[in-house]
């Protein structure tokens, strides 16, 4: 018996009064005989719960019952607002409600203390959309197609269904279940385009845990890292700690730093060096330094026309 659902039930009777209790089963996914089972548990704990038969019937509460705040601290009370707060920055659905009632009863004013953003700075209105409709794709287990910008730059539409948002070396991801592969992908949010509900049903349940299990057998070695030792200098300072462990990290006496890292070997490997620009030297190994070497000679010949 989940405490929590002892809770959900005596909101939802404080809000709607009378509810059957075969509506009450389909809404907590359990049966009826569950169901008898809370309302015998609720009114052995003293809560006023009732059922009556005929047209009309169903469980209720006393008119004259009244959730009893004092049941909890004054600090227990602002913690449970506060959570419900985060869960109304991060835009969950019904949370501004709950928070709302809630406040009302343990009348206390609203502290706006949390604000959460998705979206990476500069990108709009258009991603905070996205992020709300992969959740909406997520919770209601709809798929959605979407344009793909692979890593070789090529331009594909896909179809998948949501499973969970992955924020992982800081960048935003989606695990999707891909229904032209038949198997568990994930998706860079930032590649993704024209991003729209399908209508087509997602996985759930059982389906869920076969594709994950499938996807963990399937999934290859992991992928042949490189040990690197990079020289960058104090311009790119901060570039160091948002993107280095500070154990792989030491200043030289010049005020540059040396830094060791093992990164996955791969084209974006090249293109992440690249992107320091002139603050960035690779010292080791031999072969990455000469093919940045190659790489940098060819975009000047560029500037040389």
């Amino acid at each position: 018996m989940q405490i929590s659902r002892l809770f959900q039930l005596i909101y939802i009777l404080l809000e709607k009064g009378t509810v059957t209790a075969a509506e009450l089963a389909g809404r907590f996914e359990v049966s009826v005989r569950t169901i008898y089972r809370d309302v015998e548990a609720l009114s052995q704990a003293g809560i006023p719960i009732y059922t009556s038969q005929g047209k009309g019937g169903g469980i209720s509460l006393s008119d004259r019952f009244v959730l009893n705040k004092s049941l909890l601290s004054d600090k227990e009370q602002d913690e449970i607002l506060f959570a419900l707060q985060s869960l109304s920055a991060a835009q969950l659905p019904d949370s501004d409600k709950v928070f709302s009632k809630l406040s009302s009863l343990f009348r206390k004013n609203s502290t706006n203390w949390i604000e959460v953003d998705f979206s990476s700075w500069g990108s709009g209105q258009k991603q905070k959309e996205l992020y709300v409709l992969l959740k909406q794709a997520i919770l209601e287990h709809k798929a959605i197609s979407f344009t793909y910008l692979s890593p070789a730059g090529e331009q594909k539409s896909r179809e998948a269904a949501p499973v969970k948002l992955l924020f992982k070396d800081r960048a935003w991801y989606v695990e999707a279940y891909s229904f032209e592969k038949n198997a568990l992908r994930t998706f860079k949010i930032a590649r993704m385009s024209n991003v729209w509900l399908s209508g087509r049903d997602g996985i759930e349940g059982l389906e869920l845990q076969q594709a994950w299990a499938e996807t963990s057998l399937a999934s290859p070695a992991e992928e042949s890292k490189i040990s690197l030792v990079l020289k960058i200098e104090p311009a790119g300072a901060y570039r160091i700690v948002d993107e280095f462990k500070r154990e792989d990290i030491l200043q030289q006496h010049d005020g540059s730093f040396h830094v060791t890292a093992d990164m996955p070997s791969g084209e974006w490997l090249f293109q992440y060096l690249l992107s320091f620009g002139d603050l960035l030297e690779v010292m080791e190994p031999p072969s990455v330094r000469l093919e940045m070497k190659n790489r940098t000679a060819k975009m000047a010949k560029k500037y040389l026309r």
